[in-house]
């Protein structure tokens, strides 16, 4: 293997939990740089929700190495298998959603990975497109390529099966849906969190019994969340979304436990190793400040960068309130006849929780003010005005409005 071969392997590796198998991936490597032909690229994503954050972006990012590297990127929109749900990691059956849910889901997604990987240099492809053209026996084809004692490996499935949950029969088409994708845009390999490694080798399994070349398997780690103990996810409230505001962004990232500062700059920057360790020998007070910036410019631009910086350090370090800060416009609706809100509801409004609870515990942590004096009371009605300022935490500002 040549010296450029192996420091472009050296480099699509980085970062990776799982290969399965490195050889095969390193076979088909050199293949392509000798015949010139790209390796397809496969991730298929299910839009469940609209909004991408970091965690989502890691596998997006190790699509754009292989991009840079010449390779076919083939992203596979989940139509179908959204409307089926993924049991990966679920303790219960996931809701199903409408194919128009999944549709209007989907295109709010690739407005914001493009962000991220080349539009241009993309294969955009529905898994629609084969899936209801299939008649039931050919599903049953399918199905008869995998035995339940196969399925039940999963670990997901193995626990709900022993803890006597139920486990609905159109679960295990789920994965069965996945692998049959890397059959029909024939794969080479095939990315995804390490929730998807079940998923992932069932691919190959499907394309062996189809006579294909089996992919290769690249797993990437889960990306924990702003509160250092759960995967980065909005129903959690622990996570960097794409499109948030570059000082929501740069705040929210200054807010990561120490511990987490290097795998964020792994996994979430295209910065070299060599670079990231001089940037980690300053400190963390400084390195988590450059990890801040350094995401804030990557999808919002160096003057973002160096304002969300500006904005972060007058407010924390010299104890300002932001000159500028997301503003939040209630109707008149929206307020009771005194003119009040919850602040429970308040806080969610703003954008700065997703359920009651979470907000509730905000407010009894001490974290929410209100033009700078504490609510305390989860219980409490406030009295809204134009301009006054909520802050949630040490990082979340929001100004509120009323329409007339």
């Amino acid at each position: 293997m040549s010296d450029a071969t192996a420091a472009e392997l050296a480099e699509i590796s980085r970062g990776t939990v799982t290969i399965d198998t490195t050889a095969e991936l390193e076979k088909k490597w050199r293949r392509s740089r000798k015949t010139g032909k790209p390796l397809r690229i496969k991730l298929g994503v299910d839009p469940t929700s609209a909004d991408l954050h970091l965690g989502h972006a890691v596998q997006l990012r190790k699509l754009r190495q292989f991009q840079d590297y010449g390779h076919q990127i083939v992203l596979i929109i989940g139509d179908y298998t959204a409307c089926v749900g993924d049991p990966s990691g679920r303790n219960k059956t996931r809701p199903q959603l409408t194919h128009d849910e999944v549709r209007a889901n989907a295109q709010t997604y690739l407005d914001q990975a493009w962000k991220v990987i080349d539009e241009s240099k993309t294969e955009v492809v529905y898994n629609g497109d084969w899936f209801r053209e299939l008649a039931f026996l050919d599903v049953v084809r399918i199905a008869s390529t995998m035995t339940v004692a196969r399925i039940l490996e999963r670990e997901d499935f193995s626990n709900r099966y022993k803890g006597e949950q139920p486990i609905s029969l159109h679960e295990f088409l789920y994965p069965l849906m996945q692998a049959h994708d890397s059959v029909e845009v024939k794969a080479d390999v095939e990315i995804g969190g390490t929730d998807q490694t079940f998923n992932l080798l069932l691919g190959r399994d499907r394309m062996r019994h189809d006579e294909l070349e089996p992919q290769v398997c690249m797993t990437m780690p889960l990306l924990v969340g702003t509160d250092g103990e759960l995967k980065m996810s909005k129903s959690y409230g622990n996570y960097v979304g794409i499109d948030d505001a570059p000082a929501d962004m740069f705040g929210k990232t200054m807010s990561i436990p120490d511990a987490l500062i290097r795998d964020y700059y792994d996994l979430c920057t295209s910065l070299a190793g060599s670079e990231i360790d001089e940037i980690m020998a300053r400190g963390p007070r400084d390195a988590k400040a450059t990890l801040a910036k350094t995401i804030v410019e990557l999808y919002h631009g160096a003057a973002a960068g160096a304002e969300a910086e500006e904005a972060f350090n007058r407010v924390f370090r010299d104890r300002e309130d932001p000159e500028d800060m997301p503003e939040v416009t209630l109707a008149p609706a929206q307020l009771d006849e005194a003119g009040t809100i919850w602040i429970v509801q308040l806080i969610i409004e703003a954008g700065l929780a997703a359920k009651n609870n979470e907000a509730r515990r905000k407010v009894e942590g001490g974290g929410v003010k209100i033009d700078g004096e504490k609510v305390e009371d989860a219980k409490a009605q406030i009295a809204v005005k134009n301009d006054m300022i909520l802050r949630v935490g040490k990082k979340n500002f929001r100004r509120i409005r009323v329409t007339e």
